[in-house]
This record gives structure tokens, C-alpha cells and sequence, in this order.
């Protein structure tokens, strides 16, 4: 294992995911490439109709680079590989950054299932199901315990 493609959404969950992939790198001296994919909100600010669909794109993709790069100074140097963000459906945006960028591994939070995700499933069930590599998901530490 080279290199393992981190997937983090900016929940209280990303914290384990990503101590679990740094866990991981260190045992198998692999880079870390960190990615956030964002999926355009449903709720919009009233402001943001007033952007052309670049500017509102480039706008949440530089607010996902801006989280990335907090998270990635918790990566030691030496498992540090790049870093990537999307704009678009977080499944299908993991599963090609995977592709992309020739990963071993993707690690991914897992979802409790509410709301919407019982209708349309979570992001970390369509990635196992979809991805042409092998998954790793992390489980929020409460879950463990229940």
C-alpha cells in the first residue's frame, strides 16, 4: 500500500476518520491524500442566487481547500501526499479522485442512517458499492459501543 485517498466532510466524525488514516499510513508507510467533495446545498443563501454558477463553484470549492489544508497540518510531513476538492455528488467525486490518483485505499466515515439517508442511502455505502478499490469505513467511536 502506497497511497490511500481520505475522504472528510467536516463532521465531528472526520476527527476519526482521519486519526484512523494516519494510523493506517504509519504502519504502511503510505501518503496521505486528503479530499473533501461537496454537493451544492439544497438551501442556498439568498445571496448566492445572485452568482453565476461558476463564482458560487469556485466559492465552495475554495471554502473545502481552506478545511483541507487545516486538516492536513495534523498529517505528519512524512505521510502527507496532496490534497483535493470537488464540487459535485461526494460518491462519485471519491470514487474518480480514487481513479485519479491511483489510490490502494479509500477511507471514509460511516452514516448513521437519518432522514434522507434511508431513502437514498449515505455517502460512505455508495462508495463501497460503486469504488473499483477496496474501502475502509471508519465507525464514529459511539457507534462502537452500542
Amino acid at each position: 500500500m502506497h497511497r490511500i485517498l481520505v475522504g472528510l466532510d467536516a463532521s465531528p466524525r472526520s476527527k476519526d476518520v482521519l486519526d484512523a488514516a494516519i494510523d493506517l499510513a504509519r504502519r504502511t508507510n503510505s501518503k496521505l491524500i486528503l479530499m473533501r467533495a461537496i454537493g451544492i446545498p439544497v438551501e442556498l443563501p439568498p445571496e448566492a442566487y445572485a452568482l453565476p454558477p461558476a463564482s458560487l463553484e469556485g466559492l465552495l470549492e475554495q471554502e473545502a481547500l481552506r478545511y483541507v489544508e487545516r486538516e492536513l497540518e495534523r498529517v505528519p510531513e512524512e505521510l502527507r501526499g496532496p490534497v483535493k476538492v470537488a464540487v459535485g455528488t461526494p460518491w462519485q467525486a471519491i470514487c474518480q479522485a480514487a481513479k485519479d490518483e491511483n489510490v490502494d485505499l479509500i477511507v471514509i466515515g460511516s452514516h448513521g442512517y437519518q432522514g434522507l439517508d434511508r431513502l437514498i442511502g449515505t455517502t460512505a455505502a455508495k462508495v463501497v458499492n460503486h469504488a473499483d478499490r477496496s474501502v475502509l469505513v471508519v465507525r464514529h467511536a459511539e457507534k462502537l459501543t452500542s
